[in-house]
């Protein structure tokens, strides 16, 4: 009974994330600078999602959203969405590397809690946030508009401020959510850990 309650905690969050990124694509975009790759919400979302829920869960919500979108529902930004889209825009490595970025997020929180000290909460944000998340967009971008890759990394500096403010807001929000909630991305090693005791 209980590992039943946990599996259908787990789906709830992960349908529960994946909506939140989607409901952040509802303000729609801000294009500037030279390329068509626009400014969104939608990165907060992802991540609140592996800040919050972890590796795991994270991930699978991401993925959820990508399955979504790529059959067809406009959930990105802008009401975008389609296979279509996935092959040939400009912004689509920016959104393949969600997937990177929540694993990455999610794993490191994990490792750094109960305490979850900001400053380590910050710097593994960033990384995943932001770095591993341009990674993959910057080569795509510049594949995509046959830009050179220096002009695509310059293009991304725009990306940068507004960035670096969703990581303090998801590291921020992340704190009260785990002060709140200690146990939601352990909870689940624990129960492996006793179940794994009562066999010997």
């Amino acid at each position: 009974m209980s590992h039943r309650r946990n599996s259908a905690r787990d789906l709830a969050q992960i349908a529960i994330f994946a909506a939140l990124i989607a409901a952040l694509g509802l303000p729609g975009s801000l294009a500037i600078g030279s390329t068509a790759v626009p400014i969104t919400f939608q990165t907060l979302g992802v991540m609140l999602t592996g800040a919050i829920i972890g590796a795991r869960k994270g991930f699978l919500a991401v993925l959820l959203f990508h399955v979504l979108t790529i059959a067809g529902l406009p959930l990105l930004s802008g009401g975008r969405g389609g296979i279509s889209w996935y092959t040939t825009s400009p912004s689509a490595g920016y959104v393949y590397g969600w997937l990177l970025g929540v694993l990455f997020i999610g794993y490191f929180t994990a490792k750094i809690l109960p305490a979850y000290p900001l400053w380590a909460a910050f710097v593994i944000t960033a990384i995943g946030g932001i770095v591993l998340i341009y990674a993959v967009g910057i080569p795509v971008t510049a594949m995509n508009l046959h830009l050179p890759m220096w002009g695509a990394v310059v293009d991304s500096f725009k990306f940068l401020p507004g960035d670096l403010i969703k990581v303090v807001a998801t590291v921020l929000v992340a704190k009260q959510v785990h002060r709140a909630y200690p146990d939601l991305l352990v909870t689940n090693t624990r129960a492996r850990v006793r179940v794994g005791s009562d066999s010997h």
